[in-house]
């Protein structure tokens, strides 16, 4: 089987090193907390996984810890594969790799992380401007017309705020007594979830940098770049915009994180 990544992704996050610079990190104390349900905080060289991890936005975060943990980095993308390795990290091997397709052996680590972030998220950490499931409404109204911006550019991706990587934990097991024999589950169910807000302040010119970071504003040229810039600048000028003495604005982030553990023992077969 051939694996690979979408030519969106590819052309998205070409420029890896902008990524890096404009993207945010997590709140230190939903790191925490996630690493807690994750049954490895305060676990001295814990083996983590940590899927997709782009620039190493989270991957940083892991590798300062007090309890030195062994991390395995895994990013497909070869731009940011080259900027996660050159920020040499201690104890954190840099590999490429899919999902379906990562150089890990069975039940070799005792957790895998996969976080993404627009304006905040996890999954096992997400949410935001982008990602945030679709029934989450905008604190202020300029965030709401940020939010439109965005999602008037949908590329028919499917992203975490469409729900559908739930089906991995949901579809696990056949819905009727005749088959649950032949089910093969791996994780265990309901999902545990929590989310914290919290407020971040930046210049309207770094906000507009994080923005155009987003995979499918980063692929536009010209004048409909420009077009989306002038969107984006009258939306954070609107009268109700708040902002600090040094011309920051108020940008009003919604973290999610999600959890669940590997079923122990043998998974379901025939014959239970």
């Amino acid at each position: 089987m051939v694996y690979e990544l979408s030519d969106q992704a590819c052309k998205g996050f070409r420029n890896a090193s902008s990524y890096d610079t404009h993207r945010p990190s997590y709140p230190l104390e939903v790191v925490d907390a996630l690493l807690a349900q994750l049954q490895v905080k305060g676990v001295p060289n814990a083996r983590i996984v940590d899927l997709g991890a782009g620039t190493g936005k989270f991957t940083e975060l892991l590798a300062v810890r007090d309890e030195k943990y062994h991390v395995m980095a895994v990013e497909p993308h070869e731009e940011m594969r080259k900027a996660l390795s050159a920020k040499k990290l201690s104890a954190v091997d840099v590999v490429h790799g899919y999902a379906n397709n990562m150089p890990v052996e069975s039940q070799s680590v005792d957790a895998v992380v996969a976080a993404q972030t627009s304006r905040q998220c996890l999954i096992m950490l997400n949410g935001a401007i982008d990602n945030a499931p679709e029934s989450w409404e905008p604190t202020t109204k300029w965030e709401a017309t940020m939010k439109d911006i965005m999602w008037s550019y949908h590329d028919q991706r499917p992203r975490f705020r469409h729900d559908l990587w739930r089906n991995v934990f949901d579809k696990q097991l056949s819905s009727t007594p005749f088959t649950i024999q032949a089910a093969d589950p791996l994780f265990s169910l309901p999902l545990g979830e929590d989310s914290a807000k919290f407020i971040h302040w930046l210049h309207p010119d770094a906000i507009w940098e994080r923005f155009r970071s987003l995979s499918q504003i980063s692929v536009l040229k010209g004048d409909e770049l420009a077009g989306v810039k002038d969107k984006v600048f009258a939306a954070m000028s609107a009268s109700n915009v708040e902002a600090n003495d040094k011309g920051e604005l108020a940008l009003h982030g919604h973290v999610v994180y999600t959890w669940t553990t590997a079923v122990p023992g043998a998974p379901i077969k025939e014959g239970g």
